[in-house]
């Protein structure tokens, strides 16, 4: 024999029951003055609480608002805020790149001012050969700036290289610490002729490059002394500094003296040059 089932009232049903009794009530208690009575009775027991839960779920939700609008408020200003610090942190970058672009500037005035015979114009390195070096570079500025092939190119404190190709609006350098680079040098303390080679694995190693023929009879060269370009040299000018010697020592010939002297000038990092818009026309051939 099958067992009936029980009806079962929705819970969604029996709230919505609930209420509207609730409600009748209420409007009987107030529209047929029913004080004391066991209607005003059930409305305390049963419409009070509930009206308490109703108005704790109010004051619930009216603080949750006013959390969430507080909530907002702090987003907001936290956006501002992020939006100041971009653009100060945006200034203040500005601000520095400018100040390192007037430092590099005043480099080369004061390079400029330290061979002021020379005409020259300013040019920015755009591109460099693989390595760590910059041994062979090109920069921005070509024939329609004046520049030719065998100009000489400074920067830092001295001597980078020399222009070996150009075009209207690009030349290319080959820095005198490139291997096949050989310059006629003179120590200038003492005047005595050597020559400068490139060496780039003494640049890996040590940082500098090689000085060899040298013909100190005297013996008054010394560690530190300065070495620029020499008279003779046939494509470099005279007088300018290509370093410091770092090392020497007397030949198996016990003629002539080799070392190895200090760049004057940062060839991991070249961002400017100056291109001398003077060429060296005579001089015994290097």
């Amino acid at each position: 024999m099958k067992r009936k089932s029980k009806f079962k009232l929705p819970s969604k049903y029996m709230l919505i029951l609930l209420t509207a009794v609730c409600g009748i009530l209420v409007y009987a208690s107030f529209t047929m003055n029913l004080s004391g009575g066991p209607l005003n009775q059930v409305a305390g027991y049963v419409f009070i609480p509930m009206q308490r839960g109703i108005n704790y779920v109010g004051r619930w939700i009216s603080d949750k608002t006013d959390n969430l609008k507080d909530l907002k408020d702090v987003m907001e200003e936290n956006q501002k805020l992020k939006v100041q610090v971009d653009e100060l942190t945006s200034e203040l970058n500005t601000i520095k790149l400018e100040q390192y672009e007037l430092n590099n500037l005043r480099k080369l005035l004061k390079l400029d001012q330290k061979y002021p015979s020379y005409d020259k114009v300013a040019a920015n390195v755009i591109g460099k050969d693989a390595g760590n070096w910059f041994s062979l570079f090109t920069i921005d500025k070509g024939t329609n700036d004046g520049i030719q092939i065998d100009m000489n190119v400074i920067a830092g404190s001295g001597l980078v290289g020399i222009v070996t190709d150009v075009g209207p609006n690009y030349a290319k350098v080959r820095s005198i610490i490139d291997d096949v680079s050989k310059i006629s040098g003179m120590v200038r303390t003492t005047s005595d002729r050597c020559i400068i080679h490139g060496d780039l694995q003494e640049m890996n190693a040590n940082q500098n490059i090689l000085l060899t023929d040298l013909k100190d009879s005297k013996d008054k060269v010394a560690v530190g002394d300065p070495v620029v370009t020499s008279n003779i040299s046939d494509k470099y000018l005279q007088g300018i500094l290509i370093g410091y010697i770092n090392t020497i020592g007397v030949d198996s010939n016990n003629l002539t003296k080799s070392g190895t002297v200090t760049p004057a000038v940062d060839f991991e990092r070249i961002e400017e040059v100056l291109v001398i818009l003077e060429k060296k026309e005579s001089g015994e051939k290097e």
